[in-house]
């Protein structure tokens, strides 16, 4: 077959979708794969507040994988003949484990220490009214999280300039705010309705959506902040 036969090919709507469909595939694998050692831990313990320091801990490697499941779904190809998706899952899962870390560390301590608190509401005599702010600072810190992992996923910066942007675009593009809310909410359903179990076999459709509503807040770093 001819090169141009091939380009037309993998050019059209169909095979578009085809590879689309087997780069979710493929993420999702790879999601599983970088996530089951501390997740299959997770589903077995029991939800009891004294696990929590623990449940965070077999949360770490869920960082690392979301941020190359965004890399990888934004580098994706949707030429079907030139389809690698497994290779640029690894190259960013490689390129981006240490600033993955260095975000998704800090919030799962965060939350961690919160949820303890709102856990211990009754035990440290504080009024139950106390729980409102700490959820509002719980949602606050998972917000910063969720745009300071999409930034650090496709662009090179410092961490402390990540944070910097990750709250600078809390407020300057609230569409981007208001979606992961919307995202965090649709999860937080999804696990108390069934269980993580189908979060996570969804995790790469998740990671498209989460992909798909920063794109905003994308656009505007790559405009104004690289060059």
């Amino acid at each position: 077959m001819s090169a141009h036969a091939w380009r037309q090919f993998g050019d059209g709507p169909l095979s578009r979708a085809a590879a689309r469909v087997y780069t979710l595939l493929v993420v999702e694998l790879l999601f599983l794969l970088t996530t089951l050692p501390g997740l299959l831990p997770l589903l077995l313990l029991s939800r009891d507040p004294s696990n929590l320091p623990l449940a965070a801990a077999l949360l770490v490697p869920v960082g690392p994988a979301v941020s190359a499941a965004l890399y990888a779904l934004r580098h994706q190809r949707p030429d079907v003949t030139d389809l690698r998706p497994a290779a640029v899952f690894w190259r960013g899962y490689r390129a981006n484990l240490p600033g993955a870390l260095r975000v998704w560390v800090p919030t799962l301590l965060w939350l961690t220490v919160l949820a303890v608190n709102l856990a211990h509401l009754g035990a440290a005599a504080v009024p139950r009214w106390w729980a409102v702010p700490m959820v509002l600072v719980g949602v606050g810190v998972i917000l910063c999280a969720a745009n300071a992992l999409v930034i650090t996923s496709l662009f090179d910066f410092r961490t402390r300039d990540v944070l910097r942007l990750a709250v600078h675009f809390l407020v300057r593009t609230p569409g981007v705010t208001v979606g992961n809310a919307l995202l965090l909410a649709a999860a937080a359903g999804i696990t108390a309705v069934f269980s993580e179990a189908v979060l996570v076999m969804l995790g790469s459709v998740v990671v498209l959506a989460f992909l798909r509503t920063g794109d905003p807040m994308i656009h505007l770093i790559r405009k104004e902040f690289t060059a």
